[in-house]
């Protein structure tokens, strides 16, 4: 599903140049739940960000679902970032003004879907995530979880080929994090791959890898027994 091969990136700050992947080659099969761990620094931000499309690197190969990611236009890697990803975010990114409904449904307004259309699939999902019943309610209405609980049916409404969570359980209690997690278990449990960058070591044991980053070199790649969520919830 996704192969990196030998990546590089190198950020210029006047006369000084940072090298923050110094190199990094790793696969995610499809149906992998992935964490990636490092401390601030190692290059996890940088990485998620050429996986995301939203950076590309100095050096190396990405290929995603047999598709090279390179040389893309904004407007091929708004593409491909609809067809092939959904994001999660620490800071859930929901739009304060609209609806969990319509923040649901955004990704498939930019595929062009028709509203009855879009609507369907958005409450199909927040049913998914249990959140039928708080469809018409701002964000501003809903607690963390729930907020977090909606920014991951948006990120499964457009049926992505990966998730990629960034700092998921980060603005969340513990037992709200552990519900998250329990929750994106099921979603990788159905079949979806899943990377989590994390830096907090209960939730990345509840993946089935951790990948660890250090000065932009992976230093360990280890499968772990993973450790189910519903067991704390």
């Amino acid at each position: 599903m996704i192969q990196i091969k030998d990546l590089h990136k190198s950020y210029h700050m006047g006369s000084n140049t940072l090298h923050v992947l110094k190199g990094i080659n790793f696969e995610v099969k499809e149906g992998e739940l992935v964490s990636i761990m490092g401390s601030s620094g190692s290059g996890k931000s940088t990485l998620l960000n050429i996986l995301g499309m939203l950076d590309e690197a100095d050096e190396g190969e990405y290929i995603l679902d047999g598709v090279p990611i390179k040389n893309l236009n904004e407007k091929i890697a708004a593409k491909y970032r609809n067809e092939f990803l959904g994001f999660i975010f620490q800071s859930f990114n929901l739009i304060n003004y609209k609806s969990a409904l319509d923040n649901v449904s955004m990704p498939l307004y930019y595929k062009g879907i028709k509203r009855k259309e879009r609507n369907e699939k958005a409450l199909h999902y927040l049913e998914k995530v249990g959140l039928a019943d708080w469809s018409h309610h701002l964000p501003s209405e809903l607690s963390g979880g729930q907020k977090q609980r909606v920014a991951i049916a948006r990120a499964l409404a457009s049926d992505p080929k990966v998730l990629l969570a960034d700092e998921p359980t980060g603005a969340l209690d513990t037992k709200t994090s552990y519900e998250v997690m329990e929750l994106i278990q099921g979603i990788n449990d159905d079949g979806k791959t899943i990377l989590v960058v994390t830096h907090e070591h209960d939730i990345a044991q509840m993946t089935k890898r951790i990948v660890n980053l250090k000065d932009g070199i992976i230093i360990d790649d280890s499968p772990v027994e993973q450790v189910r969520a519903k067991q704390y919830v």
